[in-house]
């Protein structure tokens, strides 16, 4: 076999393996969930009524289903366009090559990744309207959807397209080290982001509005001046627009940053709940959380650039890929984003189980600043309850999809198991 042939050959290996594992994975989850609805651990019973838990089992079984459903597309798309020669097709269509300025390759690099991820849609719409639904998750309605939908591409566009572009730039501007300047300018941005987002782009998908004064208000408030954690506002969000979930984060930086309350977290849970549930989030930005994950993740990004550097001076990358001699980085960005999942995915449990150990910190900090565990476990077994969990996941399959552990792990980690 030559090299041309044995890189996509390859590359068609790594994503069939990958495919293979996830939808293993999900196997093995549906066995164990199903062996959970006839032997609940001793530690979880009281959690659900068996109508519940039933219920539980079956959204479990449910989103296992849709999911290997994606993993076969993916998997579908994948070799499809790697086996056709779609993709230089459509850069020599583009008119794209190495010479092209940096906004017209940039513009193929969009226009590509956005047609790729649409063929998700029809999952995405099912997922929402049938599967959510069906269980009564769901609250939003067609037209919300498309807009999200809509705001997200012009987001993407807005946004990425620069950015592809300056990347691409520099290229021309910084030769063999354009990877490293890539990385400074994308860090640069990823912190504006995450310093602007919750002023600037949140509220084009949700409502924001003050938490109204009242016990829970000053409750919360007390929390946060006896824990030293000043935030400029502590907001509710409009989540029962689309959902029945609920959730609470805090976001942003110094002045901007705000706590964030799910309507539908302040509607399922009592007050000393709900303190209870700020005083973990307060946890995370106490142990440093933020910054730590934000340094890994520039960390990693660094590493994938370096990664792409390399690849992009390796003419046989993309010739592989049946990209023509002087296509320039482009073709090399663009396979390194469809080939690299295949290979991150086994990685997923080294990222999960440090985040998990976050968790336990934070679980820990909430217990001691509360002197209980008793309102968190509360917390945590209503919101398990009314978002119909799977209380009791293949091991294997938490270690690869659950960046927080699991309830019985939460609970005897707190002491109450």
């Amino acid at each position: 076999m030559s090299r041309d042939a044995f890189i996509p050959a390859l590359a068609a290996v790594l994503a069939g393996i990958q495919c293979a594992g996830a939808m293993v994975l999900e196997r093995l989850n549906a066995g164990h969930v199903r062996g959970s609805a006839h032997s609940m651990p001793e530690a979880l019973k009281g959690v659900m009524t068996p109508e519940t838990h039933a219920r539980s089992v079956e959204y479990t079984l449910a989103k296992g289903r849709l999911a290997n459903a994606g993993h076969l597309l993916d998997l579908a798309v994948f070799l499809g366009v790697i086996g056709s020669g779609l993709l230089p097709a459509s850069m020599a269509w583009a008119g794209v090559d190495g010479a092209s300025s940096a906004w017209r390759a940039s513009g193929w690099l969009m226009g590509l990744g956005m047609a790729l991820s649409s063929v998700s849609l029809p999952l995405e719409w099912w997922a929402q309207f049938r599967l959510e639904a069906r269980f009564g998750f769901n609250t939003t309605t067609t037209g919300t959807w498309v807009a999200d939908r809509l705001k997200g591409m012009g987001l993407t566009v807005a946004m990425g397209w620069p950015l592809l572009a300056l990347v691409l730039g520099l290229v021309k501007g910084m030769g063999g080290w354009w990877w490293l300047g890539s990385w400074v300018a994308l860090s640069l941005f990823q912190v504006l982001v995450l310093m602007l987002a919750p002023a600037l782009i949140m509220p084009l998908f949700n409502k924001f509005t003050p938490l109204q004064e009242g016990p829970l208000r000053e409750r919360l408030m007390a929390l946060g001046r006896r824990t030293g954690f000043r935030a400029a506002s502590i907001q509710v969000m409009d989540g029962s627009r689309r959902s029945r979930h609920a959730n609470a984060f805090f976001t942003g930086f110094g002045a901007m940053r705000k706590i964030v309350l799910f309507d539908t977290l302040v509607a399922q849970l009592g007050a000393e709940e709900v303190e209870a549930v700020l005083a973990h989030e307060i946890g995370h930005n106490k142990r440093g959380h933020i910054p730590k994950r934000l340094v890994m993740g520039l960390g990693m990004m660094l590493a994938g650039f370096g990664v792409m550097g390399w690849l992009s001076g390796q003419g046989w990358f993309t010739a592989g890929f049946g990209f023509p001699p002087g296509s320039g980085v482009a073709p090399a960005l663009l396979m390194f984003a469809l080939v690299s999942p295949s290979v991150l995915f086994w990685a997923g449990p080294v990222g999960n189980r440090w985040s998990r150990a976050h968790e336990f910190e934070a679980d820990a900090y909430a217990r001691d600043v509360l002197g209980t565990a008793a309102p968190l476990v509360s917390a945590l077994r209503k919101l398990s309850e009314k978002n119909l969990a799977n209380l009791t996941p293949h091991p294997w399959y938490s270690a690869f999809h659950y960046s927080h552990p699991t309830l019985a792990e939460r609970e005897a980690a707190l002491g109450a198991g």
